[in-house]
């Protein structure tokens, strides 16, 4: 079974001696890297970085575009860069930017915060955008970037922030950023992110307001910083027809603006949106085109509005970040516990003489095989019915419970592996009713944000014992105490791992494609952090680890919320010295205890 790696896997991995492999240079296995991140002390959830992912991406999009302008002869420029939301983690930041460098790979910022950060990081020359909304200490900023040397664009959102853009370039030297201004669609996308565009969408300016703002620009003698218009339809475009709609809008905008005199204007920015494929499952594939096949879309369209209306091909911005940004990144979690393995021959309470279904099960137990299997399935499943009828009213006792819950989950499993090469929906129903609970080390809240809140599926594969065909029906359960915190089994959408027992070996499960916003989005439910991670550099002779960052500690995630670490230090202290429960030396020894808990992780600590 390969998880549908063909299908999301976009060749970066692969299955090799029973073991997921990444498909560069000397291809090591996940489970080797993380068991070696593992040796050297760090436990819990490890997300591992490959930068080399990073640069794979970043060089499709400029090969594809390259390829489209000489294909159709266009004359503007291609341009991209990176939006900050989508990703701001410095280990991931940083490789981006010395990664860009040699495509003038720029970055995009929508705060204060991430606008300071791509003044630090951004390439010199590279383009810099700023969207979002902006007060004037953010286009103050934008002001700053410009006088450092910084290729920047403002594109503002309202006509509020363009009167302030006015008003500043008043007060200030003798450099005025770019200015931008996002127009509003009628088109939109489809899907989750749709309402990024269309007339209601939350950024923009309509047309009437596009006529106001250029009236505000010739008037400010600021016309010929008027260099780009902006539009987004959402993210994760799962078709291109939308795509191609508002590229025909935005292009006749660009048009109509040009022959208005808008003389600086030559650029055209799609935003983001470009979709990868995070189905598991062929019948659930949701991206219905290629990159060639955008780029392509992309460059003919704007050629040929252009060549219509007789005005110059602008040169093309995209800010696709989580095309470049989700591939580069896998969590790698260990399995802690499975729920049903108290029912096992031995967890069996069997008495001298039991109510007749309970010795019928036992019997049904010993004597199943490939050809009464399914039969007795049905058998079982009918005798627990009314046996746990008899229960409620009070025919049978707790013991007899028991056996019943044990018996049957024993026959189930024993029958799936009898008919484990059937692919029946029988067989699917069947196991929905017996799901085994895999606990997994790792936070949905903190590492999956997007499963838990928009119900985002993401491939979820073993590391390991690829060779072996997994029977049991899994649900996944995360440390957090919410009940929110589980992948459930989808019976449209199974996903099967293997029978372990986890104190005799390590099972590890890696979740792919997390590398788009689920960092900056996790949550502090719990107070689980951010998780432990690794940067991977992979050459012909192998690998190396590199910026191994432990998780926060316990401490650090309280001094984070704005507890006073010193008070709860001292509190502690205070509570136990004062106890009379406990002499003078082993209140030494719980003093040390407490310090090495506040001082680690707070995720779980296993070795198998």
């Amino acid at each position: 079974m390969n998880y549908g790696i063909d299908i999301w896997g976009n060749d970066n991995f692969f299955i090799d001696n029973k073991k997921v492999k990444i498909n560069y240079k000397s291809s090591p296995s996940l489970v080797k890297i993380t068991k070696e991140i593992r040796d050297k002390g760090l436990r819990g959830p490890i997300l591992l970085r490959f930068p080399h992912l990073i640069e794979k991406q970043i060089s499709l999009i400029y090969e594809n575009f390259k390829n489209a302008k000489e294909e159709f002869d266009y004359k503007g420029s291609f341009n991209a860069v990176y939006p900050l939301k989508v990703n701001q983690y410095p280990n991931f930041v940083k490789n981006l930017v010395k990664i860009g460098k040699k495509y003038n790979y720029g970055l995009e910022a929508g705060s204060k915060a991430e606008l300071m950060l791509a003044m630090v990081y951004n390439n010199k020359n590279s383009p810099m955008t700023v969207n979002g909304f902006k007060d004037e200490e953010m286009i103050s900023l934008g002001f700053i970037a410009k006088e450092m040397g910084h290729n920047i664009t403002l594109t503002i959102e309202g006509l509020s922030e363009l009167k302030n853009i006015i008003k500043i370039n008043k007060q200030r030297f003798s450099h005025t950023p770019n200015i931008g201004l996002r127009i509003r669609l009628h088109s939109s996308g489809i899907g989750i992110w749709a309402k990024s565009g269309g007339m209601n969408s939350k950024f923009g300016l309509t047309s009437t307001e596009l006529i106001e703002a250029m009236n505000m620009l010739k008037k400010a003698d600021l016309i010929d910083k008027f260099s780009m218009i902006h539009f987004h339809i959402g993210s994760q475009i799962s078709e291109i027809g939308p795509l191609k709609k508002a590229l025909r809008e935005a292009g006749n905008i660009y048009a109509q603006l040009k022959k208005m005199g808008a003389v600086g204007l030559n650029a055209i920015n799609l935003g983001g949106g470009l979709a990868i494929e995070y189905s598991q499952h062929t019948d659930e594939i949701k991206r219905n085109y290629t990159l060639r096949e955008y780029a392509n879309d992309i460059v003919y369209l704007l050629k040929d509005i252009s060549n219509n209306n007789r005005v110059k091909e602008p040169d093309i911005y995209i800010e696709s970040g989580r095309y470049i940004a989700a591939s580069h990144a896998v969590l790698v979690a260990p399995v802690l516990e499975l729920f049903s393995q108290e029912y096992t021959e031995t967890k069996l309470k069997l008495k001298d003489e039991n109510p007749p279904l309970v010795q019928e099960l036992y019997e049904l137990y010993n004597t199943i095989d490939r050809t009464y299997a399914q039969e007795y399935l049905h058998d079982s499943i009918d005798h627990m019915n009314s046996l746990l009828t008899l229960f409620d009213l009070g025919y049978i006792d707790l013991v007899d419970r028991s056996n019943t819950e044990v018996l049957v989950n024993l026959i189930i499993k024993k029958a799936i592996i009898l008919l484990k090469d059937r692919d029946s929906k029988e067989l699917l129903q069947i196991q929905d009713m017996i799901q085994e609970r895999y606990l997994i080390n790792f936070s949905i809240f903190q590492s999956l944000p997007d499963f838990w809140g928009i119900e985002q599926n993401f491939p979820v594969m073993p590391l390991d014992r690829l060779d072996e065909k997994p029977t049991r029906s899994a649900s996944i359960w995360d440390i957090t105490c919410d009940s929110d915190g589980e992948i459930s089994y989808n019976r449209e959408q199974p996903l099967f791992l293997h029978e372990l027992d986890v104190t005799q070996e390590d099972y590890f499960l890696g979740f792919f494609l997390v590398g788009a916003y689920q960092e900056v989005l996790g949550m502090k439910h719990n107070l689980f952090t951010h998780p432990s991670e690794a940067t991977i550099l992979i050459d012909d002779d192998g690998y190396e680890i590199k910026d191994s960052l432990e998780a926060q500690s316990v401490i650090d995630i309280m001094e984070d919320l704005d507890y006073d670490v010193g008070e709860i230090n001292e509190r502690l202290v205070q509570q136990i010295k004062s106890s009379d429960l406990i002499d003078d030396k082993v209140k030494s020894y719980i003093l040390d205890e407490i310090n090495v808990f506040l001082n680690d992780n707070g995720y779980l600590k296993t070795v198998s």
